[in-house]
């Protein structure tokens, strides 16, 4: 019988998490796995047997057997290339994945015959950004009778904790300059540019937030047939984000791409004291409705992003485990709507629509 439960990365930051929430609904089913198997097990030894460890190298040849019995991977590493991926879809795997790479996640999209032929279900885009972002997103473009413009900005508190790989990838792309679509048109985009002051509502004000290569935004142009989207980062501390744009606009971040200045930049973040846990997105999406030029704008604010990308990607990984989906490779969106995510998290993700006339 299938029914184990793999979440590769799983006594990482993110994944024990992930861990923890699914060992409540499938106790003794769900393997940490990873390439140390004394950290594993020393995370599993927290989890009163609920969890328990498996030693995986995702980059060497894995023992066809041992897979036989597994029904879902959750992935929570970054990848270079597909091949654990069709791995997994081709041995009727089921597989989720909290990757913020659009590369990446765009080569996963190529294996939709393969998850197809071998009744696979894969959902990419897990998480909060890209995940909740995606739903809001959806949300708020199903309030149009016509969606033209959706603008998509996060809040990440500096005071919170996050994992040396999410730190590493903002770094990364704060360096990075990056393709969007505007309607049929290519735009090149620097990262951390076009700063643009949002309103996140009365609890948090006015930020000022600048353009990143969130992957929500290349993937929502498409599956929601929206022609303008754009997702912008700005930090609870306003002089960091500040600071940020002001290194930007005079190209000091590109030295970025120099790897002893990446890392030097990837320890700063690390050490960073200040701040709070606090994280908020805001979706403005513009368009018409009953032939009325309109607005409508979704607010989400909590606390430790790493527990809402967790949650969302168990909720994800229960349903698709517990469930009949269709088979093939989905982004979040296209199997799932906010509702439905936003009532399964303990406790529910709370989320304000506002919508207004615009004259």
């Amino acid at each position: 019988m299938k029914n184990k439960i793999i979440v590769v990365g799983g006594y990482g930051h993110v994944g024990q998490i992930i861990c923890t929430e699914l060992s409540k609904l499938h106790p003794g089913l769900v393997f940490a796995a990873g390439r140390s198997i004394e950290r594993a097990q020393q995370f599993c030894e927290t989890t009163n047997g609920r969890v328990l460890p498996l030693q995986l190298d995702i980059s060497k040849e894995v023992d066809l057997n041992v897979w036989d019995d597994v029904r879902i991977v959750i992935m929570c590493l970054d990848q270079t290339d597909l091949t654990f991926v069709r791995f997994c879809l081709a041995k009727g795997i089921h597989y989720v994945d909290i990757s913020a790479d659009h590369t990446f996640l765009s080569q996963v999209q190529t294996l939709q015959d393969t998850a197809i032929s071998n009744n696979s279900t894969a959902v990419i885009s897990v998480g909060l950004a890209p995940g909740i972002t995606n739903l809001m997103a959806q949300h708020a473009s199903q309030q149009l009778n016509q969606t033209d413009q959706i603008d998509i900005t996060i809040m990440l508190g500096l005071g919170d904790h996050h994992g040396k790989a999410a730190i590493e990838w903002t770094v990364d792309n704060l360096a990075t300059s990056f393709a969007t679509k505007n309607g049929e048109h290519i735009t090149i985009v620097s990262g951390f540019s076009e700063g643009k002051t949002i309103n996140f509502g009365h609890k948090l004000g006015r930020k000022d937030a600048y353009r990143f290569n969130f992957s929500d935004q290349h993937t929502l142009s498409h599956t929601l047939h929206i022609p303008l989207v754009s997702t912008r980062l700005c930090f609870d501390s306003p002089f960091v984000t500040k600071l940020l744009g002001g290194l930007a606009k005079l190209g000091i971040l590109r030295t970025l791409q120099y790897t002893p200045l990446r890392n030097l930049a990837v320890k700063l973040f690390e050490k960073m004291k200040f701040g709070s846990n606090q994280f908020a997105v805001k979706v403005d999406a513009y368009g018409i409705k009953n032939d009325e030029l309109t607005l409508v704008e979704c607010f989400l604010d909590g606390t430790i992003e790493a527990e809402i990308t967790a949650k969302v990607a168990s909720s994800i990984a229960h349903s698709i485990y517990s469930k009949s989906f269709s088979t093939g490779v989905y982004q979040i969106e296209q199997l799932f709507d906010l509702h439905a995510i936003a009532s399964s998290i303990h406790p529910p993700i709370d989320i304000t629509t506002k919508i207004s006339n615009q004259h």
